[in-house]
């Protein structure tokens, strides 16, 4: 008789006991991706600069988002205490390190969007064919 052969069990990535996954779960939002982003072309950004450069974000997830890149400690915020409030953001010292990796995710997606394209093509006809 075939027996099959031993797996290793999976690895639990327990949320608070796996720091790959506190980072994944930190980054794993499409704005706070595209705020690093631009922040990180540029020095300092100012509030209506990012909303320009995100194209679609609101003012209430722009804000959220901020916040939360700030409190993790990426990028700071500078408010210079003006009439008409003026408000810097940009990337800290701990933000730039993850300049990066986030850069190399970036250009994987160039180099390789056309294969991942091709692939959901692919598979959206099987899946039409199958069901259709």
């Amino acid at each position: 008789m075939l027996k099959a052969p031993e797996q290793t069990p999976l690895e639990i990535m327990e949320v608070h006991a796996c720091p790959s996954r506190q980072v994944m779960e930190m980054l794993a939002d499409k704005w706070k991706l595209l705020v690093f982003h631009s922040l990180r072309q540029r020095d300092v950004m100012r509030n209506g600069e990012l909303m320009r450069a995100l194209n679609g974000v609101s003012q209430k997830m722009l804000t959220q988002t901020l916040r939360a890149l700030e409190r993790d400690g990426l990028i700071f915020r500078r408010d210079y205490q003006e009439v008409p409030p003026r408000v810097e953001y940009g990337l800290t010292e701990l933000g730039r390190s993850l300049s990066e990796p986030i850069l190399q995710i970036s250009d994987w997606g160039q180099s390789n969007m056309t294969a991942v394209e091709a692939a959901r093509e692919i598979y959206d006809r099987n899946e039409s064919e199958q069901h259709g």
